[in-house]
């Protein structure tokens, strides 16, 4: 009779056991999902040193960062590119994300000809006329 009682009692605990593999295949779609989704910082490729400001006001959702280094070269996306290639880079990098905000920045020691030169393109392919330049805070 005990031997009835003790058989009973370990079947009855091995059907007690939870499952837990339901609930990591959630959170592994869970996880899947915000990597998908996090916006990555952007980073021109080059190196910029900017003028300082006391400005605090910042850019989000930052969708393109477009840099002029101090020998007037212009960067997107870590990849040097030319005056004529930037209305088609800012159009293909609108089409992956149309709402994200479009950011210059420019080295102190760069011509200013270039920026006004690029702000006058980013005017015509992108229709802004208020273009943030990043800056460095004091």
């Amino acid at each position: 009779m005990a031997r009835k009682k003790r058989k009973l009692a370990s079947q009855n605990s091995a059907e007690d056991d939870v499952n837990l593999t339901p609930m990591l295949d959630v959170v592994f779609i869970l996880l899947i999902f915000f990597i998908v989704t996090a916006q990555f910082i952007k980073e021109p490729g080059v190196e910029i040193e900017r003028t300082e400001v006391d400005n605090l006001d910042k850019q989000n959702p930052l969708g393109i960062l477009i840099a002029i280094d101090e020998n007037s070269d212009i960067y997107i996306d870590k990849q040097q590119v030319t005056l004529q290639e930037i209305g088609f880079r800012i159009r293909e990098l609108r089409e992956e994300n149309p709402k994200g905000k479009l950011v210059l920045q420019a080295d102190k020691d760069s011509e200013a000809g270039v920026l006004i030169s690029l702000l006058e393109t980013i005017n015509k392919e992108d229709g802004l006329t208020a273009v943030p330049v990043s800056v460095e805070q004091e």
